[in-house]
């Protein structure tokens, strides 16, 4: 990657900290140190700390801290701690997990189809008997959500250069939580995301759990809730801290599936979509699709039927890094869902649902993945590359794919054919997998 294209893909929170480490010699003090503190008055001189300092997931550290393997913890309100601090946990999810069934409620205020931020997932967890079930502890109440005050305590998080761990003292930081449920014995404080991870900050949930150990005499129970647009599933993570003194103490005692009893799609059914296409012609100036998981396009354009995002946003925010926001973007916009415009104030580039988009996402969950099913098979490689597969009963190999490529009308190198070949694959994989009977 040339220095023109590098700066291109840096966001705003990647320019400010590398100005910061370059002023404050951020690495020569880690080197003699093994931390740096800093306050919020002095990270607000470069960009607003409160974008600064919050990296839900591994991915979303500026390129700085995840090219010298580094994280951030708050120790105040004001005040931060930068180390090589062991701050994240994997997220595993099983796929041979059997899903227990939920039926939606009647209540017309949650929408089944489109749950699209945490708050909507944590009320429909919550309403449908989900947390009651997680719990098994008799009439369960919904009671804390919000930012509060962690008061005082200590703790020791691991080093990731060597064996040691760090001793650390938090004075009144600042902690969220998602959604707090109390039952008879037991106090679930739950995070929750839109959209399958691949890890996540285990502050989130260890900051809530020191705060509410101290204060009640009730066992407290840290989980994450994911929930997929893709397939309706919630999967709930349940953990424990064997050492409520180590950060990393933290353990997974148990995972559930449930999920919404979504109308079943057929092979017959993707057959019809098949035999019915009418191909389109390439989209003008949006590049070949460069965006292997196909859920991740679902979970996208899912946060914009919220809101429009900008770029740096979407980076920051979800678990995303700068390319990756880019390829993902392009792939909605090459499939006509989403459009991206310059905010004529801000000068930033922002995404949007176009009109189809929303009506899309807006329609029940059968008619919502079919009516995707068909926005990729109306573009030439993808309707070949599915043909070849109903043939001969596989996804063609790369190869194959490649050589299918190079007879639609693409515009693109046969070296960037061979890259996009990926992304075919991957999109016609994700439409086998929507049904067990193909």
């Amino acid at each position: 990657m040339n220095n023109s294209q590098e700066k291109i893909e840096k966001t705003k929170n990647d320019v400010a900290w590398e100005k910061i480490f370059q002023d404050y010699s951020v690495l020569d003090r880690l080197s003699q140190y093994g931390f740096f503190e800093i306050d919020s008055v002095t990270i607000n001189q470069f960009r607003e700390s409160r974008l600064m300092a919050k990296f839900d997931h591994s991915i979303n550290r500026p390129k700085i801290f995840k090219d010298n393997n580094l994280s951030i913890l708050p120790v105040s309100r004001n005040k931060y701690k930068i180390g090589y601090f062991d701050a994240y946990l994997k997220v595993k999810y099983e796929s041979s997990l059997e899903p227990i069934g939920v039926e939606p409620t009647e209540l017309e205020t949650i929408d089944y189809t489109n749950l699209s931020s945490e708050s909507s997932v944590l009320s429909c967890a919550f309403n449908t008997g989900i947390i009651d079930d997680l719990l098994d502890d008799g009439e369960v109440h919904y009671t804390v959500s919000g930012r509060m005050s962690t008061g005082n305590f200590c703790f020791f998080v691991k080093n990731t250069l060597n064996e040691d761990a760090y001793n650390i003292s938090v004075s009144n930081s600042q902690c969220e939580i998602d959604a707090g449920f109390e039952s008879n014995n037991y106090f679930l404080i739950v995070e929750a995301k839109v959209g399958e991870v691949k890890d996540f900050l285990i502050r989130q949930l260890y900051y809530p759990y020191m705060l509410w150990s101290n204060k009640i005499n009730k066992k407290v129970v840290p989980a994450l809730i994911t929930y997929s647009n893709l397939t309706s599933i919630f999967s709930c993570f349940i953990y424990e801290f064997t050492d409520d003194l180590r950060y990393n103490s933290i353990r997974l005692v148990e995972k559930k599936d449930y999920i919404m009893t979504p109308e079943r799609i057929t092979s017959e059914d993707i057959s019809e979509i098949f035999k019915s296409i009418v191909l389109v012609p390439e989209p003008p100036k949006i590049p070949f699709p460069q965006a292997d998981e196909f859920d991740r396009i679902i979970d996208l354009l899912s946060l914009l039927l919220n809101r429009e995002l900008t770029k740096d946003e979407i980076t920051v925010n979800y678990e995303f890094d700068a390319r990756q926001t880019n390829y993902y973007t392009d792939a909605a916009r090459y499939l006509g869902l989403a459009d991206k415009y310059r905010d004529p104030t801000t000068k930033e580039v922002t995404f949007c649902l176009t009109s189809e988009g929303t009506d899309i996402l807006n329609k029940s969950y059968k008619v919502k993945i079919c009516t995707l099913i068909r926005k990729i098979l109306e573009h030439e490689a993808f309707y070949k590359t599915f043909e070849s597969t109903m043939s001969n009963g596989e996804i063609p190999e790369k190869n194959e794919v490649c050589e299918i490529m190079s007879t639609c009308d693409l515009g693109i190198s046969q070296t960037t054919i061979e890259r996009r070949s990926s992304t075919v694959r991957g999109w016609i994989d994700w439409i086998l997998k929507l049904t067990s009977d193909f």
